[in-house]
Protein backbone atom coordinates (compact mmCIF):
# COMPACT_ATOMS: atom_id res chain seq x y z
CA UNK A 1 0.00 0.00 0.00
CA UNK A 2 1.17 3.33 -0.64
CA UNK A 3 0.04 6.90 0.27
CA UNK A 4 1.32 10.00 -1.73
CA UNK A 5 0.21 13.69 -1.61
CA UNK A 6 -0.66 15.20 -5.16
CA UNK A 7 -0.43 18.63 -6.09
CA UNK A 8 -4.13 19.63 -6.84
CA UNK A 9 -4.54 23.21 -7.96
CA UNK A 10 -6.98 25.78 -6.71
CA UNK A 11 -7.59 24.08 -3.51
CA UNK A 12 -7.06 26.20 -0.08
CA UNK A 13 -4.17 25.69 2.14
CA UNK A 14 -5.73 23.78 4.09
CA UNK A 15 -6.59 20.68 2.43
CA UNK A 16 -4.38 18.22 1.45
CA UNK A 17 -4.91 15.83 -1.31
CA UNK A 18 -3.68 12.27 -1.33
CA UNK A 19 -3.52 9.23 -2.79
CA UNK A 20 -3.86 5.47 -2.19
CA UNK A 21 -3.39 2.46 -4.02
CA UNK A 22 -5.62 0.37 -1.30
CA UNK A 23 -8.27 2.56 -2.19
CA UNK A 24 -10.33 1.79 -5.15
CA UNK A 25 -13.59 3.32 -5.33
CA UNK A 26 -13.88 5.27 -2.04
CA UNK A 27 -12.96 8.52 -0.93
CA UNK A 28 -11.64 9.29 2.54
CA UNK A 29 -11.45 12.55 4.71
CA UNK A 30 -10.22 13.78 7.92
CA UNK A 31 -9.25 16.43 10.24
CA UNK A 32 -5.80 16.48 11.83
CA UNK A 33 -4.01 19.30 13.04
CA UNK A 34 -6.01 22.08 11.60
CA UNK A 35 -6.03 20.41 7.99
CA UNK A 36 -8.54 18.56 5.79
CA UNK A 37 -6.65 15.27 4.67
CA UNK A 38 -8.42 13.83 1.64
CA UNK A 39 -7.59 10.00 0.11
CA UNK A 40 -8.41 9.38 -2.77
CA UNK A 41 -8.06 6.30 -5.26
CA UNK A 42 -5.04 6.08 -6.88
CA UNK A 43 -6.04 6.47 -10.42
CA UNK A 44 -9.13 9.09 -10.02
CA UNK A 45 -7.91 12.18 -11.86
CA UNK A 46 -7.00 15.76 -10.31
CA UNK A 47 -10.32 17.51 -11.33
CA UNK A 48 -12.36 14.82 -9.59
CA UNK A 49 -10.14 14.73 -6.87
CA UNK A 50 -11.20 18.21 -6.02
CA UNK A 51 -14.45 18.10 -6.25
CA UNK A 52 -14.58 15.23 -3.69
CA UNK A 53 -11.92 17.40 -1.65
CA UNK A 54 -13.67 20.47 -1.62
CA UNK A 55 -17.34 18.70 -0.90
CA UNK A 56 -15.69 16.51 2.18
CA UNK A 57 -13.92 19.64 3.47
CA UNK A 58 -17.15 21.95 3.70
CA UNK A 59 -18.93 18.82 5.21
CA UNK A 60 -16.17 18.37 8.21
CA UNK A 61 -16.28 22.07 8.68
CA UNK A 62 -19.92 22.04 9.24
CA UNK A 63 -19.98 19.12 11.70
CA UNK A 64 -17.06 20.89 13.90
CA UNK A 65 -19.15 24.17 13.99
CA UNK A 66 -22.43 21.59 15.03
CA UNK A 67 -20.30 20.47 18.12
CA UNK A 68 -18.12 23.57 19.20
CA UNK A 69 -18.42 24.43 22.47
CA UNK A 70 -17.54 27.50 23.91
CA UNK A 71 -15.34 28.13 26.94
CA UNK A 72 -18.30 29.48 29.22
CA UNK A 73 -19.65 25.82 28.28
CA UNK A 74 -16.42 24.23 29.38
CA UNK A 75 -16.60 26.17 32.17
CA UNK A 76 -20.52 24.86 33.34
CA UNK A 77 -19.86 20.96 32.09
CA UNK A 78 -16.35 21.20 34.30
CA UNK A 79 -18.35 22.60 37.26
CA UNK A 80 -21.27 19.89 36.86
CA UNK A 81 -18.80 16.94 36.60
CA UNK A 82 -16.70 18.27 39.47
CA UNK A 83 -20.20 18.23 41.72
CA UNK A 84 -20.57 14.98 40.37
CA UNK A 85 -17.37 12.75 40.78
CA UNK A 86 -15.24 14.68 42.91
CA UNK A 87 -16.95 16.76 44.94
CA UNK A 88 -13.81 17.17 46.95
CA UNK A 89 -11.62 18.71 44.50
CA UNK A 90 -11.22 22.32 43.74
CA UNK A 91 -13.31 24.18 41.40
CA UNK A 92 -10.94 25.18 38.23
CA UNK A 93 -10.37 28.90 37.83
CA UNK A 94 -10.86 28.66 34.15
CA UNK A 95 -10.90 26.55 31.39
CA UNK A 96 -10.33 26.78 27.79
CA UNK A 97 -9.88 25.73 24.35
CA UNK A 98 -5.84 25.72 23.16
CA UNK A 99 -4.76 25.45 19.70
CA UNK A 100 -1.11 24.57 20.47
CA UNK A 101 -1.59 21.44 22.12
CA UNK A 102 -0.52 19.20 19.35
CA UNK A 103 0.72 16.49 22.11
CA UNK A 104 -1.24 16.37 24.87
CA UNK A 105 -5.37 16.29 25.37
CA UNK A 106 -5.20 18.67 28.14
CA UNK A 107 -3.43 20.24 30.86
CA UNK A 108 -3.59 21.83 34.44
CA UNK A 109 -1.63 24.45 35.99
CA UNK A 110 -2.45 23.94 39.60
CA UNK A 111 -0.57 26.96 41.28
CA UNK A 112 -3.41 29.12 39.33
CA UNK A 113 -6.06 26.17 38.48
CA UNK A 114 -6.52 26.88 35.27
CA UNK A 115 -7.34 24.21 33.04
CA UNK A 116 -6.52 23.80 29.21
CA UNK A 117 -7.94 21.52 26.75
CA UNK A 118 -6.36 20.37 23.66
CA UNK A 119 -8.67 22.07 20.14
CA UNK A 120 -8.54 18.27 19.12
CA UNK A 121 -10.98 17.45 21.37
CA UNK A 122 -13.94 19.31 19.63
CA UNK A 123 -15.98 17.10 18.00
CA UNK A 124 -15.03 14.10 19.56
CA UNK A 125 -17.93 12.36 21.96
CA UNK A 126 -18.60 13.84 25.34
CA UNK A 127 -17.95 11.11 26.93
CA UNK A 128 -14.19 11.92 25.99
CA UNK A 129 -13.75 15.65 26.41
CA UNK A 130 -15.79 14.88 30.21
CA UNK A 131 -13.29 12.05 30.65
CA UNK A 132 -10.25 14.90 29.77
CA UNK A 133 -12.23 17.61 31.90
CA UNK A 134 -12.21 14.88 34.98
CA UNK A 135 -8.57 14.03 34.61
CA UNK A 136 -7.67 17.62 34.64
CA UNK A 137 -9.59 18.26 37.56
CA UNK A 138 -7.55 15.43 38.98
CA UNK A 139 -4.95 16.69 38.72
CA UNK A 140 -6.20 19.99 40.71
CA UNK A 141 -6.11 17.75 43.86
CA UNK A 142 -3.40 15.49 43.20
CA UNK A 143 -0.51 16.94 40.66
CA UNK A 144 1.26 13.14 39.73
CA UNK A 145 -0.70 9.71 37.93
CA UNK A 146 0.34 7.72 40.80
CA UNK A 147 -2.50 5.64 42.92
CA UNK A 148 -4.20 8.38 44.81
CA UNK A 149 -5.07 10.56 41.07
CA UNK A 150 -5.78 6.89 39.80
CA UNK A 151 -8.82 6.37 42.76
CA UNK A 152 -10.20 10.15 42.14
CA UNK A 153 -10.62 8.41 38.68
CA UNK A 154 -12.30 5.59 38.95
CA UNK A 155 -15.56 6.88 39.58
CA UNK A 156 -16.32 7.90 35.71
CA UNK A 157 -17.49 4.22 34.60
CA UNK A 158 -16.63 5.65 30.75
CA UNK A 159 -12.49 6.13 31.84
CA UNK A 160 -11.79 2.78 30.07
CA UNK A 161 -13.99 3.48 27.10
CA UNK A 162 -12.63 7.47 26.61
CA UNK A 163 -8.99 6.11 27.11
CA UNK A 164 -9.14 3.47 24.51
CA UNK A 165 -10.78 6.11 22.06
CA UNK A 166 -8.17 8.22 22.55
CA UNK A 167 -5.35 5.17 21.96
CA UNK A 168 -7.25 5.08 19.03
CA UNK A 169 -7.28 8.41 17.81
CA UNK A 170 -3.15 8.84 18.64
CA UNK A 171 -2.60 6.03 16.77
CA UNK A 172 -4.55 6.75 13.90
CA UNK A 173 -3.29 9.95 13.82
CA UNK A 174 0.63 9.00 13.99
CA UNK A 175 -0.24 5.99 11.78
CA UNK A 176 -1.82 7.25 8.37
CA UNK A 177 -3.47 4.61 6.14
Amino acid sequence: MTIRPIDVPGLPADIEVRRSTRRKRSVGAHREAGITIVVVPERMSVREAAKHALALHQRLLKRAQKTRVSDDQLLERASWLRKRYMPTAPAPSSIRWSTNQNRRWGSCTTTDGSIRLSARLQGMPQYVVDYVILHELAHLVVPNHGPDFNHLLDTYSQRQRACSFLDGVEFATSNPE
